[in-house]
Parts: structure tokens; sequence; C-alpha cells
């Protein structure tokens, strides 16, 4: 799994023109499903996603997570993050997982993170055509890619 998780003051997915979701101060979370993803890879990335600490504490430091902060959550499926551009100008996305495996990691990812922090995570809508608006709290902007972390460490 590949994940670019922005901190946000606000973010919102539309789908044919209206808002399907909306969050306040948080996190929006876009996440591409590898074709070599498992489920114990969803799990460690919600865990992941969960306690990164890129909120700041009392003393301006970047110290608390969601689990501290309460923040809200938006996860969108984006299978583009998988490409793969070592060669040519046109990305390949064959590593991408297909629907029948990529919606379940998807959705566990999403529950995990429910169950985690004990809130009602927003999605968009898995395979639809979706425009992101979002204002970056920061910026800050981490990509967490659980091959490359040795996902579970």
């Amino acid at each position: 799994m590949r994940t670019v998780i922005q901190r946000v003051s606000r973010a919102a997915v539309r789908i044919d023109g209206r808002v399907h979701a909306s969050i306040g101060a948080g996190l929006l979370v876009l996440l591409g499903v590898h074709r070599d993803d498992d489920e114990a890879r969803a799990i460690w990335m919600a865990g992941k996603i969960a306690r990164l600490r890129i909120f700041e504490d009392d003393n301006g430091v970047m110290n608390r997570s969601l689990l501290e902060t309460g923040g809200d959550v938006l996860v969108i499926s984006q299978f583009t993050l998988i490409a793969n551009n070592r060669k040519g100008n046109r990305p390949s996305f064959n590593n991408a997982a297909h629907p029948k495996i990529a919606v379940p990691l998807y959705e566990t990812c999403v529950q995990t993170l429910e169950n985690l922090l004990k809130k009602q995570v927003l999605t968009g809508v898995f395979g639809a055509h979706m425009e992101v608006d979002l204002i970056n709290d920061g910026p800050v902007t981490i990509v967490i890619d659980s091959t490359a972390s040795g996902h579970l460490d």
C-alpha cells in the first residue's frame, strides 16, 4: 500500500458535482493498493495513519497523532499512486491491485482506522471519478509505502 497523507484544515470529495463527504481539521489520506498487498498490510497502514505524529503539541512541535487530537479522516482510493514511471513517459498501472483484491483491503484499512479512532472515517467511492478539495495545513504531506517501510516493523 502506498499513501499520501495530508494534514488539512478541511477537505471534501465531490462526485458528479455534489459533495459526497467533507471533514474539518484532520487528515486527507490518498490510498493506493498494490497487487501484492494483503490484510496485514492494510491493518499496519491503518495503525500507522492513526499513530502518525504530525499534529502540533502545546509547544508547537509535531508530536500528536489523530488518536490524541480526535481529528477527522477522509480516505480516498487512488490506484494511480501505484504507478510505475521507470520507463518512458506513460505510467504503468500493472502493479495496482484488481478491484476484487483492492476493495476489501481498502475497506479493511478504513474499518481498522475507525476501530482505532473510535469514530467514523469518511471515504470517497472506490473507482468513481472524484474531485478532491483540500486546504493543506502547514503544509504537511507525508508519503508512506508499506513495502518500503518493512510494513510489519
